[in-house]
């Protein structure tokens, strides 16, 4: 059972273009937190501008800070699925790229069994192999200050999301 002291939680979330995948995640109640950054890749502290050219290894990935009073690891998952194409290798919408693959990183291991069983489920809609990552996070190094909350602060800006699945997004309640 849940306390009510409970701290907030994090999972990582890689959903192509950072700049949907996080103004997706603020939408959903519980999410206290997000900012967006590059994860899991083979250098330190790099630029956008180096993550673009792919020789990185890095993720376009958005921390997700959430209480799990409110929402669960599990319901997030679950979203997380309906705003990407998890069958689609290095590309969402029209971004093409490593820094576009999907994947969920964590930082707790006892995570690791709600993310199992998610993928699981998410995997029985599908015939073809889902391409999602599933590792522990190695690192993260948040983006520069311009792509945080991108999407608020330009609101006409591009996204590869539509704007019903925000709508979506915010009229979406957990049922426990």
């Amino acid at each position: 059972m849940k306390t009510r002291n409970e701290q907030p939680k994090e999972i990582y979330l890689a959903g192509g273009c950072f700049w949907g995948t996080e103004h997706f995640f603020k939408q959903i109640e519980g999410v206290v937190e997000t900012s967006v950054g590059f994860a899991n890749g083979h250098i330190a502290n790099p630029t956008y501008k180096e993550v673009y050219t792919d020789k990185t290894g890095c993720a376009e990935t958005v921390h997700v800070k959430y209480d799990p009073n409110v929402v669960s690891l599990e319901f997030l998952l679950q979203m997380f699925f309906k705003a990407i194409d998890p069958t689609s290798l290095n590309k969402q919408g029209h971004d093409e790229g490593t820094r576009y693959r999907t994947g969920v990183y964590y930082t707790n291991e006892d995570d690791l069994t709600i993310i199992e069983k998610v993928f699981r489920e998410v995997q029985n809609g599908y015939q073809q192999p889902l391409c999602v990552e599933k590792l522990p996070l190695q690192n993260f190094y948040s983006a520069e200050e311009y792509h945080q909350n991108y999407l608020d602060k330009n609101p006409t800006g591009y996204c590869h999301l539509p704007e019903s699945l925000f709508e979506f997004a915010r009229q979406a309640k957990e049922r426990k």
